[in-house]
């Protein structure tokens, strides 16, 4: 399938009082539809940093990156939230979860930012619990919701509008093994079942079995 994300010559640098720190150094990288990609690392090695690039969280100090063959590095501040809304959906390693709403709440206020029909959000929002395995648990509480019920939730809130990439920045850290591997099955599913490119940073090895790709980072580089 064609490339969704095209990274060219990438560098982030941070100013650190007199010092500039290096956090990503020249990474060209592309992404396409329908693929799994796995961004392994040590701690400190600019995964994380690579990432909100990817997802027009922060601005690159130099090179272009390209969504659906659009330059976006050069866009304004103000510009860029029209791209995450269109393009992306984000799964964090904390969840992120509204603790005083439901899980179908906290997948309805989503698709209220992204102004969805009133008459849509609730069928919409239990439609996606129910993909990734909740439709029991709409109107459970976070705190009343295992670590990786959680996850599943943040999932489902990810996939409000069906973004073509979603990218996930350790998403598994919080589970354990079982229920790890559970939410990379899903995430895997949800690719190639629906054509969606998904980009996953993790320590953990075992997430290879799901990826179609893996690039490791080390000191702001692509090592492999």
């Amino acid at each position: 399938m064609g490339k969704i994300l095209e990274l060219t010559d990438v560098t982030k640098v941070y100013h650190e009082g007199s010092v500039d720190v290096t956090a990503v150094d020249s990474v060209t990288l592309d992404l396409r539809k329908g693929e799994v990609l796995l961004l392994m690392g040590p701690s400190g090695s600019g995964k994380t940093t690579l990432l909100s690039m990817m997802g027009c969280i922060l601005h690159p100090t130099k090179g272009e990156i390209r969504v659906d063959g659009e330059v976006v590095s050069n866009l304004l501040e103000d510009e860029l939230p029209k791209i995450r809304k269109r393009y992306f959906g984000f799964i964090f390693q904390a969840f992120n979860l509204f603790p005083s709403l439901t899980a179908q709440e906290n997948i309805e206020i989503c698709l209220r930012l992204k102004h969805w029909k009133r008459e849509n959000i609730r069928p919409v929002a239990r439609k996606l619990l129910d993909r990734v395995g909740l439709s029991d648990r709409t109107n459970f509480y976070p705190g009343d919701l295992s670590g990786g019920e959680k996850q599943r939730v943040a999932f489902a809130r990810a996939m409000v509008g069906d973004p073509p990439i979603i990218l996930a920045d350790e998403p598994t850290a919080n589970l354990d093994s079982k229920r790890g591997m559970e939410l990379l099955g899903l995430l895997k599913q949800y690719s190639k079942e629906f054509g969606r490119a998904v980009v996953v940073v993790s320590h953990d090895a075992k997430a290879e079995v799901v990826a179609d790709r893996t690039v490791v980072l080390e000191d702001g580089r692509i090592k492999i």
